[in-house]
């Protein structure tokens, strides 16, 4: 990815200078990663997620591209935005095994599903079988609003390498 000057349009599309858009949240954004060294993966949230889900609490949070929430019933699931994909990790307050394999360098993930908003609601497509049916305790609201921070917090081109080609990644999909 070519540097972006201080001076040049931001990525994002804003219209305005880099300097005065995305620049702050970026420089902001890596000075807390680099403080906190990533001490949270995406194994560890998705385990605080699942005890949320043991206890039949709502629960609801988000780690970088990823988005978290646990329903009263117990169901806990797990999103990633950049590709609209999906995996439930709880099931009735039961924790599901989690098809990921997580090093310091990558995370590599089978999504089961894809999800999509329509008319405020949350249906979710399985990749096995195409099927389709909307989830009736999700937090709907949320979700729109935390898909709308991360695409506003991430320029286009960085979320586009948040994804391996499928040549790179095999069957599965990969984030870096």
């Amino acid at each position: 990815m070519a540097k972006i000057g201080r001076n040049q349009p931001c990525p994002c599309g804003s219209g305005k200078k880099y300097k005065h858009c995305c620049l702050s949240a970026r420089q902001l954004e890596t000075q807390v990663l680099e403080q906190h060294q990533i001490r949270v993966t995406l194994t560890q949230a998705i385990e605080k997620i699942q005890q949320a889900a043991a206890e039949q609490r709502e629960s609801f949070f988000e780690l970088g591209v990823f988005i978290f929430f646990s329903s009263a019933a117990g169901d806990a699931w797990l999103l990633e935005v950049t590709d609209s994909d999906a995996v439930q990790v709880a099931e009735a307050g039961r924790a599901l095994e989690v098809p990921i394999e997580e090093d310091s360098e990558t995370i590599e993930m089978n999504w089961s599903h894809t999800f999509a908003m329509r008319a405020k609601q949350l249906y979710l497509t399985a990749y096995a079988d195409k099927a389709e049916h909307r989830l009736e305790d999700a937090p709907c609201q949320q979700i729109n609003a935390a898909v709308r921070r991360v695409r506003k917090r991430y320029a286009p081109e960085m979320l586009e390498q948040v994804h391996l080609s499928k040549g790179e990644s095999g069957e599965g999909a990969q984030e870096r």
